[in-house]
């Protein structure tokens, strides 16, 4: 009824050209993606930067109006919402902040200054001695 016809005027898959591929000695394995290295500097054979060799960030400014005494209301973690007294900036950049703990019960703490807004109350702070108080304190 016609079938082989049919059969035989479709063309056969060997008889397509065969090209080489295009970067012989590039291609990875299937499904793998070729990974790009790039070189830093003039030279070809650049070295990584030690760690010892890192320059240590400054520390950042601290917002406009903050004081140490100044009145913060905290905008992230446990005691969102709660008002605490900014104390001193320390080495790493944080806010070292207290309630005090017996006043609302925000104990002594570390915050970033991007998650407190800073109000204009100020509290005095002439008899508090907090400089023993460093992030090595805070460490675990």
């Amino acid at each position: 009824f016609g079938l082989k016809a049919q059969a035989h005027a479709r063309p056969s898959r060997h008889l397509a050209p065969q090209l080489p591929p295009k970067h012989p000695g590039k291609m990875g394995k299937a499904g793998q993606a070729r990974q790009v290295f790039r070189t830093y500097g003039k030279t070809k054979s650049a070295s990584k930067v030690k760690s010892t060799e890192k320059k240590m960030p400054a520390q950042l400014k601290l917002k406009k109006g903050l004081v140490p005494g100044s009145v913060l209301i905290m905008l992230a973690g446990r005691f969102r919402g709660r008002r605490a007294v900014f104390l001193e900036q320390l080495a790493s950049g944080l806010l070292l902040v207290t309630g005090p703990y017996a006043v609302n019960g925000v104990p002594l703490r570390r915050v970033n200054q991007r998650m407190c807004i800073g109000t204009s109350t100020k509290v005095d702070l002439k008899g508090a001695d907090f400089g023993k108080v460093d992030d090595a304190y805070f460490a675990k």
